[in-house]
């Protein structure tokens, strides 16, 4: 599929959906749980569909027919060996959470994902599987999916390097149910945000993690996981695409159904576009946020070591900005689905775009924009930052791939028409097909 769009402006007001990277700490600690567990306002995109798959295979009763309410009959903290390939999809969070808990398992797993994910590193996490008891090797020695998995993982004492929080998620999850607990050195931990969501919903299930400055991170073994009700946040990081196209067009969005509480580090985008002189206004008690473009928008220094996936849309929002945009702490950025700053850049570049790179920064100097053919590269993000930065450019903008919105704002295109977005879908046939 693509996007075909224009030059337009934004106005009225939107909820954005539930948050995909809490959905799914959600459904894996529910579905691991002993009891009934609820959850509410749920992403129901295609992550979250592959990783209930994935719970299901390992004997999870998953309930997704009541639309904004999931319910659950976990596992009672006792995974079952699966009968199937457990298959990721394109989800880097479910494949690295299931590379732990099926590793919990007395027996063998094969966990696999599409030709995207099968390029991510995972070495780091093989190595720390294997030190805390279990038997993990990639079927082809590159540290990458597809995995065969050997349980169980009897606990102890491992190190992580510090640049991707997905290698630390799944140990915290799986080392309570070690019969031993867990200990983990980072070197320098990055994506702190994604760290504290993944502790606040382990104790959202009675869990306990504790950690010294995130450095030393310790889990007791033997606890045991219980049902529980919880509702899913709106996404910050969705909210940012929608956030950053009122900001650098003629626009006006109320944003309701916000959470200035929540984990996510993008909660930081309103605070941001502020910083750089845009119009943002706070409303009940920071639960509904106003955007308002038309401000002249300057330059600053970003801090992205909690924020990788805002990297593309902060991207464009440089590409309006007076003087230069600094994003820095952007090598966490590199291990998504694409290296997704290289990536932005690229194709922001074929729009006329200008910036500087080095391996841990992107300086971004205010351009004018044009429409041109862009690659969505099967990366959600790249395609809506792209859709965004579309919004602003002279002429027309084809952008591929955009069917992968799915994966974490399945309903973007919906909001942003819905807003006054000038966007059309192109659904491209297989060749040979007639209509």
């Amino acid at each position: 599929m693509k996007f075909i769009v224009k030059k337009s402006s934004l106005q009225g007001t939107t909820r954005i959906p539930g948050n995909k990277s809490a959905t799914a700490r959600a459904i894996v600690l529910a579905s691991l749980a002993d009891g009934v567990s609820r959850i509410k306002n749920p992403l129901p995109g295609a992550d979250s569909f592959s990783i209930v798959q994935m719970m299901r295979a390992l004997g999870a009763e998953i309930d997704i027919s009541g639309g904004n309410e999931w319910i659950f009959k976990g596992v009672a903290n006792h995974p079952k060996v699966p009968g199937c390939v457990l298959d990721a999809g394109n989800s880097g969070t479910g494949f690295y959470l299931l590379c732990a808990i099926s590793s919990l398992i007395d027996g063998c797993s094969v966990i696999s994902g599409d030709e995207q994910l099968c390029r991510r590193a995972t070495q780091p996490l093989i190595d720390a599987l294997n030190d805390l008891g279990a038997q993990v090797y990639s079927t082809r020695g590159s540290g990458t999916a597809p995995l065969v998995i050997k349980g169980p993982l009897k606990g102890g004492e491992t190190k992580l390097p510090g640049v991707n929080s997905q290698w630390l998620s799944p140990l915290l999850i799986a080392g309570a149910l070690t019969p031993e607990g867990v200990t983990i050195h980072e070197d320098n931990l990055m994506e702190r945000p994604y760290v504290n969501m993944t502790m606040g919903w382990i104790k959202r299930a009675g869990g306990i993690v504790t950690h010294r400055n995130y450095e030393e991170f310790t889990v007791p073994g033997g606890q045991e996981y219980v049902g529980f009700e919880a509702d899913v946040p709106s996404d910050w990081g969705s909210s940012g695409y929608p956030m950053v196209a009122a900001a650098i067009t003629d626009s006006k969005v109320t944003f309701v159904g916000m959470d200035p509480d929540d984990y996510a580090g993008e909660r930081m985008y309103p605070h941001i576009i502020k910083d750089m002189g845009g119009n943002v206004s706070f409303l009940d008690h920071g639960r509904t946020v106003v955007i308002e473009g038309g401000n002249e928008l300057q330059g600053i220094e970003i801090d992205c070591s909690g924020t990788p996936d805002a990297v593309p849309a902060l991207a464009v929002l440089g590409c309006r900005a007076r003087g230069k945009t600094v994003l820095k702490n952007v090598e966490a950025s590199r291990l998504k689905e694409t290296d997704r700053t290289k990536s932005i850049m690229e194709e922001l570049s074929r729009m006329g775009g200008r910036f500087e790179e080095t391996p841990n920064s992107l300086t971004v100097y205010q351009s004018n924009l044009r429409g041109a053919h862009i690659d969505g590269r099967h990366d959600h993000r790249i395609v809506m930052a792209t859709a965004v930065a579309a919004m602003m450019a002279d002429g027309e903008t084809i952008i591929d791939d955009a069917e992968y919105v799915k994966v974490s704002f399945p309903n973007f295109f919906e909001v942003m028409t819905g807003l006054g977005a000038d966007m059309e879908r192109l659904v491209v046939l297989p060749s040979g097909c007639n209509e």
